[in-house]
C-alpha cells in the first residue's frame, strides 16, 4: 500500500483562468499466419525500424533506397500494433526514439493513427491492386501498402511522392523485391481517389449499413452496434434531433477525425493557468481542462511532473460528476483486511474507492479532489502491473502528501470483503472501448461480437460487487468508453432489476461544463452518454446509483 497522508484545499473555476468480419477489415491486425514471416529477416527489419533516425534527403534526381524518419516511425508503430500494442501508447515513444519533434511528428501521428483507423477499407483496395487477398501478403509489406494507400488516398501527398517514398520504405524494411511489389500495387491504387474507390468496391451492396461499413472502415458488427446504441440512448429520431441515420453517419465520420489533444490540471496541483502559459487552450467542455493545438505534452512541466496529463473531457466530467453527487455523512466501520482496515479509519472525511483504477487517470482526478477536501481515496486494481500504473499516476498526488491507498485484488470480491464501507464508488469497468476508437483506432478491429456478452457478464459482477461495497446512503459511478446498450443501460437495469437496495439518480445535473452550465443533454433517460459528434468527447457512459440500505 501506499503511505496515507491528507491535505487540504479548494478547485474548481476559482483556481483556473479560464476490429473477423471479412465484410468490413479484411486482415485484423496482429492476426496474420507468422509462419509467412522469415524469423530472422523479421529480427533484421524490426532492428533496423528501432535504429533508424534522421537522414539526409537524397537529390531529386536520386532514387530513395531508404525510408525517411517520418515514414519510418510510422511503420513502427504498426509493427508494433501488429504485435499487441496500443497505438496512442505507442506513438509518443516510437517519436522519441526516432527523434521526431513539430511538422514531422504530426506527419507520423496522422500517417500510423489515420491508416489503422481506414485499414478496412485499405485492405480491400490492396487486394483488388495485388490480385490477392491481404492474409496472403507478409505482413511487414501489408503494413508498408497501408501507409503508402493512406497518403495515395487520405492525405495531401502528391502521388509521386507517396509511391517513390513508401517504395523506398519497403526497399530498406523488407528488401528489393518486395519494392517492386509495392510500387505496383500502389500504381493501381493511385488511379482512383477514394470516393471512387468506395463507390467501385460498394457497387452491388445493398444493404446501407454495410456501405456505411465499407465507406468509414468500420466493421459491420460495429456499424450495426452504434446504430443500436444512438436508438437506446435516444440520441436520435427524436424531436428536434437528427435522423438516426443521420447521426450514424456523424458518428461514424467522428470515429474516423483525430481527437484534439485534452489536457487535464489536476486540482491543486495545477490550474489549467499553467497549460495555457504552456502553449494550451482553454477547453469550454471541463472547467480542468485545456487542449493542446500543437506540440508533444510531455515538454508541458506539469505533464512531465504528473501534476497534468492527457486525458479526454469526458473522463473528467464523470469523475467530477462522482465527487459533487452528495451522500450522506460516514461512519467508521469495523473489517479484517489491510484495505479495508484502513478504511475503517477514524477520520472526518468520507472514503472513496476506485474499483478498477488503471492506469490511473479517473483516479488522479478522484484523488485530487479527496485530497483538497480531507478525503481518502482507495485505488484497486486486479494485477500488479496495473497497480503499478497507477502508482505512477498518482506519484504527484502521493508526494504532495494526498491520503491514497493503492492495492491489488479482485474487483468481483470486494463488496463481500468489505462490504457497506465506501462512500463514493467509481466503478470505470472493463469493456469493448468502442465509444474510444478516435483514440484507440486498433480498437474497432481487435474487438468481436462475442466479447460484448462476456465483457457485459462481468459487468454485471463488478457493479454488484461495488454496490456492496458502498454503505447505505453512499454513490456508485458505473461508467464506460462504450456507447453499446448490452455494455451500459443493460447492465444497470440488470443490476437494478435483481436488488431492491438501489435507486438510479440523473446523473446529468452533474456534469456542468467549463462554465457552470449543464452540458447538452440528449434523451431523458437518467444516465449520461457523452457523444464524439455532439460533444466532442469520447463516448463515455456514466450512470448514478444510490444504496438506499
Amino acid at each position: 500500500m501506499a503511505d496515507a497522508r491528507e491535505g487540504s484545499g479548494g478547485y474548481g473555476r476559482g483556481s483556473n483562468p479560464r476490429r473477423d468480419d471479412r465484410g468490413d477489415g479484411r486482415g485484423s491486425r496482429g492476426g496474420h499466419d507468422a509462419s509467412r514471416r522469415d524469423a530472422k529477416g523479421r529480427e533484421r527489419s524490426d532492428a533496423r525500424l528501432r535504429g533508424a533516425g534522421h537522414r539526409s534527403a537524397a537529390a531529386p534526381s536520386e532514387r530513395r533506397r531508404s525510408g525517411d524518419p517520418a515514414r519510418t516511425a510510422a511503420l513502427a508503430v504498426l509493427r508494433a500494433v501488429d504485435d499487441g500494442a496500443y497505438a496512442n501508447l505507442e506513438m509518443p515513444k516510437v517519436l522519441r526514439r526516432h527523434d521526431l519533434s513539430g511538422r514531422d511528428a504530426a506527419f507520423a501521428t496522422e500517417l500510423a493513427l489515420g491508416t489503422i483507423r481506414r485499414q478496412g477499407l485499405y485492405d480491400r483496395v490492396i487486394e483488388v491492386g495485388a490480385g490477392r487477398a491481404p492474409a496472403d501478403i507478409d505482413p511487414i509489406v501489408l503494413d508498408i501498402l497501408r501507409l503508402g494507400v493512406h497518403q495515395l488516398l487520405s492525405m495531401r501527398v502528391p502521388t509521386h511522392a507517396a509511391t517513390s517514398e513508401t517504395v523506398a520504405l519497403a526497399r530498406e524494411h523488407a528488401g528489393a523485391g518486395a519494392s517492386g511489389f509495392v510500387n505496383a500495387v500502389l500504381r493501381r491504387a493511385g488511379e482512383r481517389d477514394r470516393d471512387t474507390w468506395i463507390a467501385d468496391l460498394t457497387r452491388g451492396v445493398e444493404d446501407a449499413d454495410d456501405v456505411r461499413a465499407i465507406a468509414t472502415s468500420h466493421p459491420a458488427w460495429v456499424v450495426s452496434a452504434l446504430r443500436q446504441a444512438l436508438r437506446g440512448h435516444e440520441a436520435a429520431g427524436g424531436e428536434g434531433q437528427p435522423s438516426l441515420d443521420d447521426a450514424l453517419d456523424a458518428l461514424l465520420a467522428a470515429d474516423n477525425e483525430a481527437p484534439r489533444v485534452a489536457l487535464v490540471a489536476r486540482p491543486g496541483l495545477a490550474g489549467v493557468d499553467e497549460l495555457v502559459e504552456a502553449g494550451a487552450e482553454l477547453s469550454d467542455l471541463s472547467p480542468i481542462a485545456a487542449t493542446l493545438p500543437f506540440g508533444d505534452p510531455a515538454n508541458i512541466p506539469a505533464v512531465r511532473e504528473t501534476r497534468a496529463a492527457v486525458q479526454d473531457e469526458g473522463s473528467q466530467l464523470l469523475a467530477i460528476a462522482l465527487a459533487e453527487a452528495p451522500v450522506e455523512p460516514a461512519k467508521p466501520i469495523e473489517a479484517d483486511n489491510e484495505m479495508a482496515e484502513a478504511s475503517a479509519r477514524p477520520t472526518t472525511g468520507e472514503r472513496w474507492l476506485d474499483m478498477c483504477a488503471g492506469p490511473g487517470g479517473k483516479a488522479a482526478v478522484l484523488g485530487s479532489i479527496a485530497h483538497l477536501r480531507g478525503h481518502v481515496l482507495f485505488c484497486n486494481e486486479s494485477s500488479e502491473h496495473r497497480t503499478e500504473l497507477v502508482r505512477r499516476t498518482l506519484r504527484a498526488l502521493l508526494d504532495d502528501g494526498a491520503d491514497i491507498y493503492v492495492g491489488t485484488g479482485d474487483g468481483r470480491e470486494l463488496g463481500s470483503e468489505e462490504p457497506a464501507t465506501y462512500d463514493r464508488v467509481l466503478l470505470d469497468a472493463p469493456c469493448t472501448g468502442l465509444g474510444a476508437m478516435r483514440r484507440r483506432p486498433e480498437s474497432r478491429w481487435r474487438r468481436r461480437p462475442f466479447d460484448v456478452a462476456e465483457l457485459a457478464a462481468l459487468q454485471v459482477e463488478l457493479l454488484n460487487s461495488a454496490l456492496d461495497a458502498t454503505r447505505p446512503g453512499g454513490i456508485v459511478g458505473y461508467a464506460t468508453c462504450s456507447p453499446h446498450p448490452a455494455e451500459t443501460i443493460a447492465v444497470v437495469g440488470e443490476v437494478l432489476g435483481a436488488r431492491d437496495d438501489v435507486v438510479q439518480e440523473d446523473a446529468w445535473p452533474y456534469f456542468l461544463d467549463a462554465y457552470d452550465e449543464p452540458i447538452e443533454r440528449i434523451g431523458t433517460l437518467p444516465s449520461v452518454q457523452l457523444w464524439p459528434h455532439v460533444h466532442g468527447t469520447d463516448a463515455m457512459f456514466f450512470a448514478l446509483l444510490r444504496k438506499t440500505r
